[in-house]
């Protein structure tokens, strides 16, 4: 059996309460961008007279707002986690999303972590006994703290050195 390719240990896994802090704290970021997105657009329509933009900024309902909020959520996801693996709260609290391998996943597999996020109540599902939430087994993704899965790798290849001639 060969043990070269490294799997990742659930002990460097965040705990359900880092997950629910990174998902408030995104859900702020996302907010934030929607209320400046909401304001340029606003400015922009009144500056180049884009009457039906600004009448349409002004009755803007609730299933509209909810469906421009799903679609931002769905893109800043695919953006963030896509590009770096990491959204912007969990570059603030040293998380990073990895596949089963510690390496960053595939952007499939980031695009349906990003979709699964719509399921109602995906939000909190992280809070049970596994601290992995839906959109993370359906997707087959884990939220790690960087620098444990950093020294965890660095750790197996060094052991993986052990016994091996070194050729001068």
């Amino acid at each position: 059996m060969n043990n070269s390719t490294y799997i990742l240990d659930d002990k460097i896994l965040v705990s359900g309460g880092q997950r629910f802090f990174n998902y408030l704290l995104d859900n702020i970021f996302i907010l934030a961008f929607l209320f400046l997105l909401g304001v340029f657009l606003a400015l922009l329509g009144s500056l180049f007279g884009l009457n039906g933009l600004v009448i349409w900024l002004d009755d803007i309902g609730d299933l509209a707002g909810r469906v421009l909020f799903v679609a931002v959520t769905i893109i800043y996801y695919c953006i963030t986690e896509g590009l770096f693996g990491r959204s912007l709260a969990k570059f603030i609290t040293g998380t990073i999303v990895v596949d089963e391998n510690g390496a960053k996943p595939s952007f499939g597999s980031i695009f349906k972590r990003s979709l699964c996020r719509i399921i109602p109540f995906d939000g909190l599902s992280f809070l049970g006994s596994s601290g992995r939430g839906w959109h993370d087994s359906m997707s087959d993704t884990y939220v790690v703290n960087k620098k444990a899965l950093e020294e965890e790798v660095r750790t197996f290849h060094d052991l993986k050195l052990i016994g091996v001639h070194e050729v001068v």
